[in-house]
C-alpha cells in the first residue's frame, strides 16, 4: 500500500520545513511506502525552493501552478496529479503546509482504509479531539457548519465536513473524479473540501473519522481564510447539495 501525501501550499516557506521533517520522520518511524507531492500555489515566496531542496529518506515531488489560483484548484489538480500511477488499494492523503496536523496520525488513517474505509477523515470533533491556537471565529464556523451538515446531510459517523485532513482510497477517489470529470471541484474557496466530501459520498463511499488534536499554536503566520467568504460558500454549496445541483 503506498501512501501519497498532497501538500497544498502557498507562501508556506516557514511551516513547510518542520512539517516536511515531521512526515520524513513519520516514515522512517512506521517504515511507510509513501511519498510527498507539494502542490505550490503560486508561492512568491521561497515555498517551491524548500520544497525541492528538501533532504530526507522519503521522496518529494513538486507541482508547480503560476499565478496564485487559490485552494480549490491546488487540491483539484493535486488530486487528480496524485492518483497517477497508484493502485487502487493505495492511498491519497490530503494534509495542510502549515504544519497544524499532525503526520503520524496518517498511520491510524491508513489503517482505517486497509480496514474498508474509503475516506477516512482526522476529525476535530471526535471524543479525544482537541484545538489548540485557533481563533474563535475559526472555531465557531468550523462547528457551525459541521451542526448544519450533520443536521440537513448527516452522513453516518461524519463530524467534521470541512477539515482538509483526509485519506482516500485510490479507487474511489479516482472514480469520483471520472464521474464529475471537469466538475469534480466547482468551488472557487475552502469550501472545495465540503465539495469533495459531498462527491465522494455520492458515490457509496463507507466513511469514517478518527480524533484530531489540532495544533494552529505551532502555526507560521496568519490563517489565509477568510472565514466570513467561507462561511457563504459553504452555505450556498449545501443548497445546491440539497437541490440536487451537485449530482454528476
Amino acid at each position: 500500500m503506498h501512501i501519497r501525501i498532497v501538500l497544498p501550499a502557498y507562501n508556506e516557506e516557514e511551516s513547510l520545513p518542520p512539517l516536511l521533517q515531521r512526515i520524513n520522520d513519520a516514515y522512517n518511524y512506521y517504515k511507510w511506502d509513501a511519498s510527498v507531492l507539494v502542490v505550490n500555489d503560486g508561492s512568491v515566496d521561497n515555498t517551491l525552493a524548500v520544497a525541492r531542496n528538501f533532504k530526507g529518506d522519503i521522496k518529494v515531488d513538486t507541482l508547480d501552478i503560476q499565478p496564485n489560483s487559490g485552494l480549490a484548484n491546488a487540491i483539484n489538480q493535486g488530486m487528480r496529479k496524485a492518483v497517477e500511477g497508484l493502485k487502487d488499494s493505495d492511498i491519497v492523503v490530503t494534509l495542510d503546509a502549515d504544519d497544524s496536523q499532525t503526520p503520524y496520525l496518517i498511520q491510524r488513517m491508513a489503517q482505517q482504509v486497509a480496514e474498508g474505509s474509503d475516506l477516512v477523515i482526522a476529525s476535530r470533533y471526535q471524543p479525544g479531539a482537541r484545538i489548540k491556537g485557533l481563533k474563535r471565529s475559526r472555531t465557531f464556523f468550523s462547528w457551525a457548519a459541521g451542526f448544519l451538515f450533520r443536521i440537513m446531510v448527516g452522513f453516518e459517523g461524519i463530524k467534521d465536513y470541512t477539515c482538509g485532513f483526509r485519506a482516500y482510497r485510490v479507487d474511489m477517489l479516482r472514480k469520483t473524479i471520472k464521474v464529475y470529470g471537469d466538475k469534480f471541484i466547482t468551488q472557487k474557496g475552502f469550501g472545495c473540501m465540503v465539495e469533495v466530501l459531498l462527491k465522494v459520498a455520492g458515490q457509496s463511499a463507507t466513511m469514517n473519522e478518527i480524533p484530531m488534536i489540532l495544533r494552529y499554536d505551532l502555526k507560521q503566520g496568519e490563517s489565509k481564510m477568510n472565514v466570513q467568504k467561507t462561511m457563504k460558500q459553504t452555505l450556498k454549496l449545501l443548497l445546491e447539495y440539497k437541490m440536487g445541483k451537485l449530482n454528476p
